[in-house]
């Protein structure tokens, strides 16, 4: 079977990283392919081949709906299996990359670097829609990129849904890239306890603090309840990734303990590869 991955997104977010990614785990990359010869590239390849295609605004004759159109048209045949990943960045670090590297924005041309990011974000938010993967790399370093890219492609034969289980904080913003979203804030702070504060979720004694919290259990049993008839769904319907996001005040405590907890309920599902990311804590890891 033919695996073709067309990867896509906002300039700036990490196309080219992904597609050298790709090519070091044995893809053949064609980047800037016009649409217009797409079609005849995929049909012209071998049967077991293993192609990844970077298309995105800069391409000549780009076209979101004829590029959306094309997707669908390929995902229709059973001997190709084609997944689009789509990379998101917030606008800030955009225009922050942009700026550091004295680059210009490929569709600003006369005007603003943020003008041109507004304008290919609205040029391609029906591919954002169709895409199978979205990452979004607005804090992820090289090395958190390619874990993402090679957990979901070293199973890309399999159909087990790839699930991300992620802590993070309301404070810093909800995560783009989640699928499921699940505030935990009602859950007793162990922030205002001095001992535990400096802790994380990680460690046994705020762990148990939390656990004991009356509601902790009905939450947790009421969270796994409805998630197991879901996932069955999920691969039904062709869902290769899903990312299940846990919200707190600080990202540090309860959300972190209860995405820990999670992450051990789904190692336990066989129909899933399961990861595990804490966005605040790697972030304050990066920083220090």
């Amino acid at each position: 079977m033919k695996r073709i991955v067309i990867v896509s997104g906002l300039s700036g977010a990490g196309k080219s990283s992904v597609l050298k990614i790709l090519e070091d785990m044995g893809f053949e990359v064609i980047d800037n392919l016009p649409l217009s010869v797409l079609s005849q590239v995929i049909d012209a390849s071998a049967q077991e081949a293993s192609i990844a295609l970077g298309i995105d605004a800069r391409t000549r004759d780009f076209d979101c709906s004829k590029l959306c159109r094309i997707c669908s048209e390929i995902k229709k045949d059973p001997q190709i299996a084609e997944k689009i990943i789509f990379l998101d960045c917030d606008d800030e670090q955009l225009l922050r990359r942009f700026t550091e590297t004295r680059r210009s924005h490929p569709l600003a041309k006369n005007k603003k670097i943020s003008d041109g990011i507004l304008l290919e974000r609205q040029l391609l938010s029906s591919l954002r829609e169709q895409s199978d993967i979205v990452i979004d790399t607005t804090n992820m370093k090289i090395p958190q990129l390619r874990s993402a890219v090679q957990t979901e492609f070293s199973f890309g034969h399999s159909k087990k849904l790839v699930v991300c289980v992620m802590s993070f904080s309301y404070r810093e913003g909800l995560p783009r890239e989640a699928d499921l979203v699940f505030d935990v804030r009602f859950l007793r702070n162990p922030h205002y306890d001095p001992e535990l504060r400096p802790l994380t979720g990680q460690d046994p004694n705020v762990g148990a603090y939390i656990a004991k919290d009356p509601d902790y259990a009905v939450f947790f049993n009421r969270l796994t309840e409805l998630l197991t008839p879901l996932l069955p769904r999920f691969i039904q319907e062709g869902k290769s990734h899903l990312t299940v996001a846990l919200g707190c005040t600080g990202g540090k405590h309860r959300s972190v303990y209860t995405a820990e907890q999670l992450y051990k309920w789904f190692l336990n599902q066989k129909a899933c590869i399961v990861t595990l990311t804490h966005r605040e804590l790697e972030k304050n890891k990066q920083e220090k």
